[in-house]
This record gives structure tokens, C-alpha cells and sequence, in this order.
């Protein structure tokens, strides 16, 4: 369907099974952590399926970096909601977190049941390296349509570069970041900048990234569509929202406390993952080290190296990353034996279901409560500059974590000796013929990550590393 260039179009007509199919697909395919899944979401949504415009994208994004919780999942809520309504939104969240959540549990039974295997071991060791080229790879990607050209935005680029090296090297927490960036793009907008003045999509390097065929093929929802009659703020449609949230998160907790006591572990899960919702600015390696805290040192759910076991599997398997929430709340549930000693399974399965629960519903109720805020703020010069800037930040804060991502990569298990440094050569060789696969040749990232997967199998079994 075509749209004429001025033409205002209604948003809502994007095909729901359609929509349905790409979410459900989503939660299958959502590898490399939100930088990896963004990406995808831009790369369907916007340049191949062109359902929705860049700009309208990245103003979802810039609103979902700024929540506390998993940007990516929320993002997907948001556009969903955008896109087909409440049920639209809470349906692709859904979908996001689901698949992950019941592969996830599955290894947690492996890993408590048989222990570390050699083969499992030999797959994540070529993972690794692949989902640290999949993070460069959406790094490239987001930095292309965001940054444009030095010469074009050098503050954006300044911003960026800032961003970097205060999460990279002075340990700056990521809400300070944004904040600062949110200031420079409003003290640019002030002062009638042009980089701040025009959305990523018109300029050339977005446009680049279009196929020639669909060139000429206007997005579903455009920069121009107008706020459809369920994206616009209703102080009664927010009341409803949040005493909706309120009761989904009240009857679960009475209920937890009405049959364990407060003291229960399963109350105790509850109340914990619920204040580390609302801490994860910056995604799940800001809340990392307060998980540890409780799960490990307070509460003492799991061990140490089981919460790093448990942070490698969440790195190398789909969703996102702040699933190993539920690699914790399965570990806690089988050793406090939540259910008695008969019933260690069903127990874990059920502590992991209420850490998932706690920890995704306020996500869903910033989407559905702020959405229509949001999109009342979409084309404001005054709110869309600082948003841009935040979009910038987020590339440098996305480039530090590729960093650590290949650091992680090169002080693997197969680290030896080179030239006084140890250094794991044979992961780094895997990390730099993926970002090569990825960036030259635009092979899939299925295939890149299987073949890698499968390098570390062989790699491990015959010792070579």
C-alpha cells in the first residue's frame, strides 16, 4: 500500500497477523543482546517490511532507553502498542520474553541436574566471539542513521565519543550519561543547531541503507501520520493503566505472602526483583552487580560461579539479557526447595515465573501508561533534540559494551602467553571472522552464530584451545 508523499495517513494498518507472525518470530531469533535486537527490529521494520518511519522509530527507542528495564523488549511493547493498540503492545512483549524464559529454564534443569558438560562448554566458547561481533555489527548500524557525518554533526559525534569513554573507562553510571546528553541536545536546540534540527531518516546515510526497489515505497506509519485516537493522552486512559498495573502487581505478592509469610522465599523474590526493575538504567549490567548482592551475598539463592555460569548462559541464548534473572530465581527455587525436597522442579520452574513476572511488569506499564506522552512530544524541536542526543549516547554506551564484549572474548579459556599478555587468539580469530561474516559479506546472524558455535565444539574437543 502507497502513500503520497504529504499525504496524512491513519496509523493501525499494518496487517495484525502479519505483526503477530514478526513478533512471535522475534522471540526466536532475538540474539545479541538489545544492541543485536534493536538492530533487527530496525532493520524488519523499517528498511524491509517499511512499516514504520525511522524517525517514529527512533523517538520509540529514545523513550525506551530512558525507562529503567530492557530497552529492547520495551521497545517492542511500545511499537506493538503503536502499532495495534493495548493488546498489540502486551502481545509483542509477550512474545519477546517467552521464548527465552522456557529456554532458559530448560538449561537451568540441565546445569542443576547434570552439571557443566564438555560439549556445552565447546558451544558457548564459540558464542562468545560471535555475539561480540553481533554488538559491533549494531554498533555500525545504529551509529550509521544516528551519527551521520563528522562534518555534519560533530556535537552528536562529541556526544558519542564522551558517552564511550565515561562507561568505558571512568565507570560513569549510564543515567548520568543520559542525563548529560539529554542537556547538550537541549542546549543545541537552543541555539537552532542543524544536526539537532532533522531526524536520522532524511538524512543521506538512512537513506542509504534502502534497497533501490523499495525506494520509492512510503512507510505504514510516517512521520507525517497523525497520533492515532489511542496513542493520544486521556487522564482516564493513565488511571486505568496504573491501577491495572497496581492490581497485577498486588494480587500476586498478597497471594505470596498469604501462603509463604513475608519471610518466604518466594515474597522475598517478589519484593527484590520488583526494586530491581526499577534500577536497570542502562540494561542488565547495571543491575548485575545488585542482583549479586541479593541473590548471592544476602539472600544466598546461588553461589558466585553459578551466577557467572548463569550470566554466560544469559549472554548466548535469545531475549534479553536481564533473563538471567530467571536462571537466578530457578537456582533459588531449587535450593531453598520452595515446593519441599519431593518437588525440586516444579518449585525452581515456579520461583523462576514469579522473578520473570516481577521484573517485566513495570516495563509494560511504562510503555502503556508513558506511550501516549510520548507520542504528543513526536516532531517537538525542544523534546526531539534531546532525545537525539540520548540516541547518540546510546551508540558510544553500545560501542563500550562491544569492548567489554571483546575483552570478555580475549581472556577466555584459551588464553595463553603472547608476548608476556595472555591472550585467547583462537576466540579472537572466531569474533573477527564474524564481524566479518556480519559487516562484508551480510551473511544472517543464525548462520554466523552456528557457525561459530560449532568452530568452539570442534576447537574445544580437539584442544586446541
Amino acid at each position: 500500500m502507497g502513500l503520497h508523499e504529504h499525504q496524512a495517513a491513519p496509523l493501525g494498518q499494518v496487517p495484525f497477523g502479519e505483526a503477530l507472525g514478526f513478533w512471535f518470530k522475534l522471540g526466536f531469533i532475538s540474539f545479541g543482546g538489545p544492541a543485536g535486537q534493536i538492530a533487527l527490529m530496525h532493520r524488519t521494520l523499517v528498511e524491509d517490511k517499511r512499516w514504520i518511519s525511522e524517525a517514529r522509530f527512533l523517538h520509540a527507542l529514545n523513550y525506551c532507553m530512558l525507562l529503567p528495564g530492557p530497552e529492547a523488549q520495551q521497545l517492542a511493547t511500545y511499537l506493538g502498542w503503536l502499532m495495534h493498540r493495548s493488546w498489540g503492545g502486551v502481545l509483542a512483549g509477550l512474545l519477546f520474553v517467552l521464548p527465552s524464559l522456557a529456554i532458559l529454564m530448560g538449561l537451568s534443569w540441565v546445569y542443576v541436574a547434570f552439571g557443566t558438560l564438555p560439549w556445552v562448554a565447546g558451544l558457548l566458547y564459540g558464542i562468545k566471539p560471535a555475539v561480540a561481533a553481533i554488538v559491533l555489527q549494531a554498533v555500525h548500524r545504529m551509529g550509521s542513521r544516528t551519527l551521520k557525518k563528522p562534518a555534519q554533526a560533530p556535537v552528536l559525534w562529541a556526544v558519542a565519543a564522551m558517552s564511550f569513554v565515561a562507561v568505558a573507562w571512568l565507570n560513569v553510571s549510564f543515567p548520568w550519561v543520559v542525563l548529560v546528553a539529554a542537556l547538550t541536545g537541549w542546549l543545541a536546540q537552543r541555539r537552532d543547531m542543524d544536526q539537532f534540527s532533522k531526524t536520522p531518516s532524511h538524512g543521506g546515510t538512512a537513506q542509504a541503507s534502502i534497497a533501490p526497489e523499495q525506494a520509492h515505497t512510503a512507510y505504514l506509519i510516517d512521520d507525517h501520520c497523525p497520533t492515532p485516537e489511542h496513542a493520544r493522552f486521556k487522564p482516564w486512559r493513565l488511571a486505568r493503566v496504573l491501577l491495572a498495573g497496581a492490581a497485577l502487581w498486588l494480587l500476586p505478592m498478597v497471594l505470596l505472602v498469604a501462603w509463604q509469610g513475608w519471610s518466604g522465599t518466594l515474597a522475598q523474590m517478589g519484593w527484590f526483583f520488583s526494586k530491581a526493575a526499577l534500577l536497570t538504567f542502562g540494561g542488565a549490567y547495571a543491575v548485575l552487580p545488585y542482583v549479586y548482592q541479593g541473590g548471592v551475598e544476602h539472600f544466598g539463592w546461588l553461589s558466585g560461579p553459578q551466577m557467572m555460569d548463569g550470566l554466560a548462559l544469559g549472554e548466548t541464548t535469545l531475549g534479553p539479557l536481564i533473563m538471567v534473572v530467571a536462571f537466578v530465581g530457578f537456582l533459588g527455587g531449587w535450593s531453598q526447595q520452595v515446593l519441599g525436597p519431593q518437588a525440586l522442579l516444579a518449585g525452581a520452574l515456579l520461583a523462576a515465573t514469579v522473578v520473570t513476572w516481577f521484573t517485566f511488569l513495570p516495563s509494560f506499564i511504562f510503555i502503556l501508561a508513558g506511550g501516549p506522552l510520548v507520542e504528543s512530544t513526536h516532531g517537538k524541536q525542544h523534546f526531539t533534540a534531546p532525545l537525539t542526543a540520548i540516541t547518540a549516547s546510546v551508540v558510544g554506551v553500545m560501542a563500550s559494551l562491544a569492548l567489554f564484549f571483546l575483552v570478555h572474548v580475549a581472556q577466555g579459556s584459551g588464553a595463553k602467553s603472547l608476548w608476556g599478555v595472555m591472550v585467547d587468539l583462537p576466540a579472537l580469530t572466531l569474533a573477527a571472522l564474524a564481524a566479518l561474516a556480519l559487516l562484508r559479506y551480510k551473511l544472517g546472524m543464525l548462520r554466523v552464530m552456528a557457525a561459530c558455535a560449532v568452530a568452539g565444539l570442534a576447537l574445544k574437543l580437539t584442544g586446541c584451545c
